[in-house]
């Protein structure tokens, strides 16, 4: 079957009607309403004729959903990864967040973006596919995660459950650009402690606080050690988020005559496949030790930022001669008429996906690329239309060209 003839069967309506009803699915981390569209998402895979799976874990307070298409043996297998929880919904939206609304031009919902519309781009794909009665060799697995939101934790559960394939499409939002890159995340908690005086003798004192503003933009510009290439250091990136500072751990700011003695700082790190948390902390230890030398005095404390229960992303690679890469890449070209963008492409290389945990953990190559990203969790967050259905085209081809046609 020709695969141009296919790519025109998509149902658009039927398209953007399934991806407003997981909109309508107030799917909040750690809710009932989480579970409720794990739920849902089994009902429409065997719907479909799909092997549909719920995976309890976190005690079972939590599910993902595994749909398995399986084929009739010799093609490679695939493997897309999403997940369903959303953020909660901020101050400033102008619509529903919650109805699923579709204009001429965009699809609204909290968590459209990141990453609804990515997921029902893949239930589409090969629900079209299966609607033209294609029949395939290698299996395709969609998996429907939560917890991605919490370090990945629901992709781990899946891969301890035997999760697996040839390669792999992760569906977080990248605008369709093939994303073969991505970092690592490492939070940190910095405490700077000096010596309070009187304004008055400001001079006999070691001002915390501007010991603070001397290291923030030194963290900000930082890159790492370790770095393979000009392309794993530009996925460096230092930032501090939170900043408090006043009299003491208390923080007390009654008297601001006198020269803050205590800072702590919040941030995070970006860094590249090759390079370690060791290594980040290693460079921010002499970053303070210097600091330390410029303010004499000054005590500080670098802790990395564990969380309970929330594992840290490590970073992704894939080359860009892998199968996967070139067959997505021919599949958008196929359906724009264009060279698809591809590499460590900015803002994606910043974030951190499940890609990295299939990466780690299973060995899988892969690629991130998905619809949204431009309006991604923000005031009435929304798809391009058109974005969303290339997606579904791109990833239809994909599937024929990775798992062959029985």
């Amino acid at each position: 079957m020709d695969p141009k003839s296919l790519v025109d069967r998509i149902d658009e309506k039927a398209c953007l009607d399934f991806l407003s009803k997981m909109v309508q699915h107030k799917s909040h981390s750690e809710t009932d309403g989480e579970r409720d569209l794990a739920r849902y998402m089994a009902g429409e895979l065997e719907k479909i004729g799909l092997e549909a799976e719920l995976q309890p874990f976190d005690e079972g307070r939590r599910f993902n959903t595994i749909g398995r298409l399986r084929g009739t043996g010799g093609g490679k297998s695939l493997l897309f990864n999403g997940h369903l929880d959303t953020n909660p919904v901020t101050e400033g939206w102008t619509v529903d967040p919650y109805a699923g609304l579709v204009d001429d031009k965009f699809i609204y919902g909290i968590g459209v973006s990141n990453m609804k519309a990515g997921d029902a781009a893949y239930f589409c794909a090969v629900k079209t596919l299966l609607d033209a009665g294609v029949k395939l060799k290698g299996d395709v697995v969609l998996t429907f995660v939560v917890g991605e939101l919490q370090g990945g934790v629901g992709t781990l559960a899946a891969i301890r459950h035997g999760v697996k394939a040839d390669y792999f499409i992760n569906s977080e939002p990248s605008d369709l650009v093939a994303v073969t890159m991505h970092a690592a995340a490492l939070s940190y908690v910095i405490e700077l402690t000096g010596d309070t005086r009187h304004l008055s003798k400001r001079e006999e004192s070691v001002d915390a606080i501007a010991a603070a503003c001397d290291i923030i933009p030194r963290i900000n510009a930082m890159t790492f050690s370790g770095a393979r290439s000009d392309v794993h250091r530009s996925i460096n990136r230092g930032h501090v988020g939170v900043v408090h500072g006043a009299l003491g751990r208390g923080f007390e700011e009654w008297r601001p005559p006198q020269v803050a003695d205590f800072v702590r700082l919040k941030g995070s790190c970006r860094y590249a496949p090759g390079q370690t948390q060791e290594g980040v902390l290693a460079d921010l230890e002499k970053e303070l030790v210097a600091l330390e030398g410029r303010f004499p005095g000054l005590k500080a404390k670098l802790v990395p930022e564990l969380i309970e229960g929330r594992p840290l992303m490590p970073p992704f690679e894939v080359s860009p001669t892998s199968r996967i890469v070139k067959s997505i890449n021919a599949a958008y070209e196929a359906v724009r008429g264009e060279k698809q963008p591809t590499g460590a492409i900015t803002p994606t290389r910043f974030y951190g996906t499940d890609a990295g945990h299939l990466y780690k953990e299973l060995g899988m190559e892969g690629i991130v690329c998905g619809p949204g990203g431009r309006y991604n969790t923000m005031p009435d967050e929304r798809v391009d239309i058109v974005d969303y259905l290339d997606m579904i085209r791109v990833y239809m081809l994909t599937i024929l060209d990775i798992c062959e046609v029985a």
